[in-house]
Formats: C-alpha cells, structure tokens, sequence
C-alpha cells in the first residue's frame, strides 16, 4: 500500500471511527443489563440473534413496531436533557406492541449525527437501555451514524425497531362487544406526541426552557422531557388474568383517534371526561393557547396514556391487577353500538 504524505483520511472528512468504537464499549454493560432469555448474542456483530424457542414460545407469531422521538427530540438537545429521550424511544414501540397482545422481546436503535459526541449519545442509548430493562426487551443491536453535513452542530435524531411475539391465536383486539368497560391508565404528561404543538405554546408563553415550571417544581424544559410512561408488564399482567379485549395507546390523535383503532366496525365508546383529573401540564398548555377541549382531545392523551378494554364482569378484578401493578386506573366508559366517540362531562 502507498502511504502518500498528505493523504485524506475519513476522521478528515468529518467521521471519527474511534469514537464510534469507543461508544460501543461504553454502551455494552448498558446493553449487557437488557439481556433476557432468547438472547443469542452480543453487540458489535453485523446482526442480532435471538431464539424464539428459547424465549420460551411453542407456536408464535412475530409482531414488529417502529417509531421515534418527533420533535420532543428539539428539547432535549436545546436543553441537553437527553437522558430521558432514550426511554421515550422505546415506549413509544413497545407500548404499540402491548396492543397486539405482544410480549416485547427485543429492541434495535438508531442514532444519526452530524459529529458524533460521545458522551451525549452514550446518555441517550444508555437510556435506551433502561426502557429496555424496565419492558423485559433485550437491546440487541443498532446503528451509530455519523454523517457530516447532515445535521447542525449539536443536532443528532433517533429511531427505534422493536420486536416481539405472541402464541398464535392470542393476538388482540379480540371479542370486544357492547358494554364492555374502558379503564384508563394514568399518563406521566405529554409523552411523546403533539410536541410541534407543545413548542409553538411554550413559544406563545414567551418562557424558555430554563424559566420556572409554571406548574411543576424544576425548569419548564425538565418538565416536558418527562419520559413516556412504560406500560409492557403492568398490561401483560393484565392479559394474563383474562378478560382483557383489547389495548390502545393514547398517542398522535389522541383519545378520539386511538381508541377506535381497537373497535369493531360499527362500534364506537363513550368517555366521561370527570372520570379522571386533567393533569396540570395539559391545563397550561390549554390555557397558553385558547384551545377547544376537543383539540385537547384530538391532540394530546389528556392524562390517560393507555385504554384497556375488558369485560363488564371482570373490570374491578383487573382493575385490582393493575393497581398492584403500580398503574393509576380510572373508570372512563364503555364500548357502545355507535360509531366514534362520544363524550360527556367536561375536561376544562
């Protein structure tokens, strides 16, 4: 080989190998902490094994979810909270798997920069890691991209892939009927979606992210960066009582547009909206920006961060098993023989 005296290298051309190197071996006890059975093999291979036999399933069918961060992501760089954003990766995958009647089983992330710091993406797959050991999901791989050019000084985005399985013939929805019970389980805040939305209020505020939380101790910043709540085992634990029909996670559209995704056709729901307290951080945001209730309502999950539908004769028996899970439970409504959702009551 010529070794020209004034050769390019890639680290010239803005991508530093050592750096990626050095986060892998930073962020292996991390991934090592996710390990669960089934997993066949450890970070820095060029795939990910994982035995479906030995994670104990018979007969299963795979079940594969994606999604990001949104612009909830513009925070946490501006305010460099980005520990949190790891755990929101996850959840918003996860979660959506719960909803077929899944058990997550393994996780694969995304980071893409422009220059890659290591510290900072080691704090966010190290909080990817924590999602993962909180769900039972193993982080069995991913991909650091450092693409110069791409991204503004500072800037990094982030996607995730989840995959679970379930035996077959238990996926869900299955045998929702009229009358059956709505219990909504408690948010921890915005979560992870209407943050477009979010911002441009905080910006009609007229407060940055490191004013005073108008309604929580801390900086406003810390308070939107409140990770999505993690709902795998508490739902799980649910299904595998019995009676649970279906599950829907209360993201983009909300209450009124997440819901039906777990109807029948020809079936809709009604929701008493003082069947639980609308949350602080959801009356700010209504109030900073004159919004109609039913914007609330088509935008963010006004508090209630999981629906799960189950049989009239057993909603206070699983109402029970998710308490001494740890969730929040409300009585919200029941399934109905007309389409949509309908609500009564009053969130503001």
């Amino acid at each position: 080989m010529t070794d020209g005296k004034n050769s390019i290298t890639y680290a010239d051309a803005g991508v530093d190998i050592d750096a990626g190197n050095a986060l892998v071996e930073r962020i292996k006890p991390a991934a090592k902490r996710t390990a669960r059975p089934g997993v066949m093999s450890g970070l820095g291979g060029f795939g990910a094994l994982f035995d479906l036999k030995g994670a104990g399933f018979t007969d299963p069918v795979l079940v594969a979810a994606t999604d990001g961060v949104g612009t909830k992501l513009r925070i946490a760089i501006d305010t460099g909270y980005v520990d949190g954003v790891g755990i929101d990766l996850v959840a918003m995958c996860v979660n959506d798997l719960v909803c077929q009647g899944a058990e997550p089983l393994f996780f694969l992330d995304y980071f893409a920069t422009g220059k890659l710091d290591t510290e900072t993406a080691a704090r966010v797959i190290e909080g990817i890691a924590e999602g993962c050991a909180r769900s039972g999901c193993a982080l069995i791989g991913g991909e650091t991209a450092e693409m110069p050019g791409m991204y503004p000084a500072g800037d990094f985005d982030l996607a995730g892939f989840a995959v679970g399985a379930m035996e077959r013939g238990t996926d869900l929805p299955a045998g929702v009927a009229e009358g059956d019970v709505l219990l909504g389980l408690a948010s921890d805040g915005v979560h992870s979606n209407g943050y477009s939305l979010v911002r441009k209020l905080v910006e009609v505020s007229g407060l940055g992210w490191d004013a005073d939380c108008p309604w929580a101790e801390g900086s406003l910043g810390a308070a939107l960066l409140t990770p999505t709540r993690l709902y795998v085992t508490q739902a799980l634990a649910a299904v595998k009582s019995g009676g649970v029909h279906a599950l829907a996670h209360i993201t983009g559209g909300g209450l009124t547009e997440n819901l039906p995704r777990v109807l029948p056709e020809g079936m809709g729901a009604e929701i008493d909206l003082a069947a639980w307290d609308l949350p602080p951080v959801f009356k700010w945001l209504a109030a900073t920006g004159g919004m109609a209730e039913a914007e609330l309502l088509k935008t963010f999950n006004c508090g209630i961060g999981m629906i799960v539908v189950v049989a009239a004769d057993r909603a206070d028996a699983l109402r029970a098993v998710l308490e001494e899970a740890g969730e929040t439970v409300s009585r919200i409504g029941s399934v109905t023989g007309t389409p949509g959702v309908a609500y009564k009551g009053s969130l503001l």
